[in-house]
């Protein structure tokens, strides 16, 4: 059978969608939720358009940055129905790391390799601005060279409320202590009725588009996300591209988009029933269409699309590079949220394992920088690599420790008030 018999089977509305994307043209969201529909043959011709049009715009390089995650707490204020991570302050399960053991977190992930420490956490009574700032500065006192990429749009917003500040105050200040970039995480689907559902409460969708649009103006880039697969619709989908793609072409501060499927496993949602609609998470062909249909929406303007290992597995991560990604994201070295929420894939890729899965792809494996430098490109087949010092870790938990360790851990319980000086 021939292969223009095989496409010839595609249908036509997305026949057309994928045509128009092959022309340089955008890709508008009444065609986006079109391409959703796609399904047998539809599906392969959308992933081999999303991997003709990354070819075009980043190459057949595949990067990963070594980093490692430190969430300082799970005390949370919040009680966001998809997080499985945050604990109350009254649970026997809160913790609190102190600023001298995120500080040794870090130097260790350094002499590991590591080039970034990225801090995300809990909203905990008693942190504020100059919490954020005090700490980042140490980290930069400490380890001058290692990037900080830190604080989520939600947490920005915190530490504006706690201290009476403007979002534009609190990252201008974080930004001369030392601060390097933001994850653009919090974003879930930024549609309020979504949000409204799965986290009443949490930043909105307009408060974290001027998060991010206040970092992008004063210098400080962000990354960009979805997490996707419970109540949200199609056409909420491809509109949070969309709007992603309206803010990229105003400031130009995102670095990557990262798509993060659900994991519903513990997730309160799931636990105690609280939607009806909720689905457990995306299917394995709905995770390809979303990324390639990421590839055609938002290529031509944040042209780096990350795979999530840690929600979708080695194996689906490294075939996502055939249907639109180009970027492996993070060793990780600590992932907790993702882990705490019920996924099984582990809290550390080492850089040998992300190199073999990208050239196994037939792809060429590059260490890059948060900002996407690159640090050093290898070859695109396997010789004498480096060995890298992480490269040793047989046993991260044994190394690192766990989550579930953590919150057992009675030297960082959680207690008011909180030391945030």
């Amino acid at each position: 059978m021939s292969l223009e018999r095989v496409f010839g089977d595609v249908t036509s509305g997305v026949r057309r969608a994928l045509e128009h994307a092959l022309e340089g043209r955008d890709v508008g969201v009444d065609d986006a939720v079109l391409l959703c529909s796609a399904r047998g043959p539809s599906l392969h011709a959308l992933a081999a358009v999303a991997d003709h049009l990354r070819r075009q715009q980043v190459g057949d390089q595949v990067a990963y940055v070594v980093n490692r995650n430190v969430n300082f707490t799970n005390v949370c204020v919040k009680a966001c129905r998809f997080c499985a991570f945050s604990r109350t302050r009254r649970s026997e399960e809160g913790y609190f790391l102190p600023t001298e053991e995120i500080v040794r977190r870090a130097l260790e992930a350094q002499a590991l390799g590591a080039t970034e420490i990225c801090i995300q956490a809990g909203l905990a009574p008693g942190v504020d601005a100059r919490f954020y700032i005090d700490l980042v500065r140490a980290l930069k006192t400490a380890a001058p060279s290692l990037h900080v990429h830190a604080l989520s749009p939600e947490e920005v917003k915190f530490a504006a409320t706690q201290s009476g500040w403007s979002f534009r105050r609190v990252l201008e200040e974080m930004k001369e202590a030392g601060l390097g970039s933001l994850p653009g995480t919090s974003a879930e689907v930024l549609d309020d009725r979504v949000r409204a559902r799965i986290a009443p409460g949490r930043i909105t969708t307009a408060e974290w588009i001027d998060v991010v649009t206040t970092a992008h103006a004063v210098g400080l880039r962000t990354t960009s996300t979805i997490m996707y697969g419970h109540v949200e619709t199609d056409v909420e989908r491809m509109r949070h591209l969309d709007l992603l793609r309206s803010i990229q072409r105003e400031t130009g501060g995102f670095t990557e988009f990262v798509p993060l499927s659900f994991v519903h496993e513990e997730a309160p949602m799931t636990m105690r029933q609280q939607l009806p609609e909720l689905r457990p998470g995306p299917t394995g062909d709905d995770v390809i269409r979303l990324y390639a249909i990421s590839r055609l929406v938002l290529g031509s303007t944040i042209r780096n699309l990350q795979v999530s290992w840690v929600k979708d597995g080695m194996r689906q991560a490294q075939w996502l590079l055939s249907c639109g990604a180009n970027d492996f994201g993070g060793t990780l070295i600590n992932e907790s949220i993702s882990t705490s929420a019920g996924a099984t894939y582990g809290q550390l890729q080492t850089p040998s394992a992300l190199r073999r899965a990208i050239r196994d792809a037939g792809r060429i494996p590059v260490e890059r920088s948060t900002r996407y430098d690159v640090l050093r490109t290898f070859p695109r087949e396997p010789g004498d690599d480096e060995r890298h010092p992480l490269d040793g870790v047989e046993d991260p938990e044994a190394v690192f420790g766990s989550y579930d360790r953590l919150t057992r851990d009675e030297r960082f319980r959680f207690r008011l008030p909180v030391a945030v000086s």
